[in-house]
């Protein structure tokens, strides 16, 4: 990469985006462990500083490549930071994953941008919803789900200093403020008839949703773990929604384990499993799975009545 006192982005990203790009040199600095693997994502869109420059690998499209060389990296004592789009970090090398990170038991921060379909003119290889339900089937995952560059920021930086295995999910939409940046949920309203979850970028326009009806609103900027001890210390009525920015009931699971010997109900959106093949933008995607102000207000009305 061209060496340059400053970082610089070349074209205009998504806020999330943008922060991690402008966040590597200090990331790189602080530790001498680090180091950025890129699969061509990203490479044209940052200039790092000279000081830093070999620590800053773009492998190519070559994403099976990209995992397990962070695998090696990590055996080896580095502390990888991995990022392309979801699809082609978490799909795409699952085997490595499993095998290279999961099994050898070697740490890395995986950094994915373009949420579920940011990208959605690109076509179904660009959707990435299937990503944290995937992480699910595998030990020992940290997944944060961002709402602000705010909380990105400070979850990259945290990350940082570990061994584990960190999977930070950027995504363009954002809420307007941040919210917390976690690990724990933050209670952004009370109510007495249901809890509904908001997970990441869904937390301002689920507060929208909501308005004027009578349920407590939880928001999680981490998924993995779950936190169930605050779903269950300000759950008034055991009624529970999910409003999460990829596959749909990815966390029920976890609800379920969270209210374990609590007789509840518990609904789970997100991203559907049908196949549009109409790519349109991601404000149409919103609506076709119900993710958009109006079906979020029509489910949890549904639901709770």
């Amino acid at each position: 990469m061209p060496a340059s006192a400053l970082l610089t982005v070349t074209h205009h990203v998504p806020d999330q985006r943008e922060r991690f790009y402008r966040l590597l040199p200090d990331l790189l600095a602080a530790d001498p462990r680090a180091v950025v693997l890129l699969a061509d994502i990203g490479a044209g869109y940052v200039d790092i500083p000279a000081a830093v420059a070999d620590r800053v690998i773009n492998l190519g499209i070559r994403e099976q490549l990209l995992v397990s060389t962070a695998g090696g990296l990590a055996l080896a004592g580095m502390r990888p930071i991995v990022h392309t789009f979801a699809p082609f970090l978490v799909e795409r090398p699952y085997e490595q994953l499993k095998l290279d990170l999961g099994h050898q038991d070697a740490g890395a921060v995986l950094v994915s941008s373009g949420g579920s379909y940011d990208m959605a003119s690109a076509g179904e290889t660009h959707f990435g919803s299937r990503d944290v339900a995937l992480l699910d089937t595998l030990d020992g995952w940290t997944v944060h789900v961002p709402g602000h560059a705010d909380e990105a920021q400070a979850q990259l930086r945290a990350a940082l200093p570990g061994d584990d295995r960190v999977y930070v999910r950027l995504a363009g939409a954002s809420n307007a403020r941040p919210y917390g940046a976690g690990p724990g949920a933050t209670v952004l309203r009370r109510g007495s008839r249901g809890t509904v979850v908001a997970v990441g970028p869904m937390a301002d326009r689920t507060l929208d949703a909501v308005d004027g009806l009578d349920v407590t609103v939880l928001y999680l900027p981490t998924v993995r773990p779950f936190d169930g001890a605050a779903l269950r210390a300000t759950l008034s009525e055991p009624d529970v929604v999910l409003v999460e920015p990829y596959l749909a009931a990815t966390s029920v699971p976890q609800v379920s384990a969270a209210l374990s010997g609590v007789r509840h109900r518990v609904l789970g959106l997100g991203v559907g499993r049908a196949e549009l093949r109409r790519y349109g933008g991601p404000a149409e995607h919103d609506a076709a799975h119900g993710l958009d102000v109006t079906g979020i207000r029509r489910s949890v009305a549904e639901f709770l009545s």
